[in-house]
């Protein structure tokens, strides 16, 4: 299915949205309420969803609970994902302390740091471990997803070891953009560059 990744980018927010709605008591949405809360136009959430079949009635909007599941399922979220995470400075532990993931089907299940003053150091319910066991952690506890939060001058060596590790999804916290091969789903969350596509609205206000 050739589906724009932006859209694919927007799933998770109706997912937020109708699981919302849902905790509200409400039953069913229209398009114009969903856009009222994303501040998206209904055509786009009405074309968004085109993509994956119809989940709603003319004049009738949509199930919430209908389509939440579907959405849940498009996206993978009906089973568990388990991460590794590299890098425990400041950053890696509130990663690791985060207590969204787990609601949502995502689980931390090993942590890493090549520096002795980390390893073998408890964080959340985690021994840190050596890089050294980075390899046989991802095939023995079925790990599919790499969380990098190491200083930027580390990211690329230790995304190159997770990709040759067989990790396919990435999520970068390093200040910096890395190079993966193609058939790698990297997301790099950086608020520096968040701030500063903000400030370009807010400069001459």
């Amino acid at each position: 299915m050739d589906v724009p990744e932006v859209v694919v980018l927007r799933l998770p927010l109706y997912v937020r949205a109708l699981t919302q709605l849902q905790r509200e008591g409400a039953e069913v949405v229209s398009s114009h309420q969903l856009g009222g809360r994303l501040q998206m136009t209904p055509a786009q959430i009405r074309k968004d969803l085109s993509y994956f079949g119809r989940f709603g009635k003319q004049g009738r909007g949509y199930n919430i609970e209908f389509l939440l599941d579907e959405l849940r399922d498009i996206l993978g979220l009906t089973r568990e994902w388990r991460a590794c995470l590299i890098g425990v400075g400041r950053l890696g532990r509130a990663i690791i302390n985060y207590t969204g993931f787990a609601p949502e089907g995502f689980s931390i299940v090993a942590a890493f740091d090549s520096s002795q003053r980390h390893i073998g150091t408890t964080v959340g319910d985690l021994t840190v471990r050596p890089m050294e066991d980075l390899s046989h952690a991802i095939s023995d506890q079925r790990v599919t997803i790499g969380i990098v939060a190491v200083p930027a001058v580390q990211a690329q060596s230790v995304i190159d070891t997770l990709v040759e590790n067989g990790i396919h999804g990435i999520l970068n916290y390093a200040p910096v953009a890395p190079h993966v091969p193609m058939g790698i789903v990297m997301r790099n969350i950086d608020p520096v560059i968040s701030l500063q596509s903000m400030t370009f609205y807010l400069k001459d206000a």
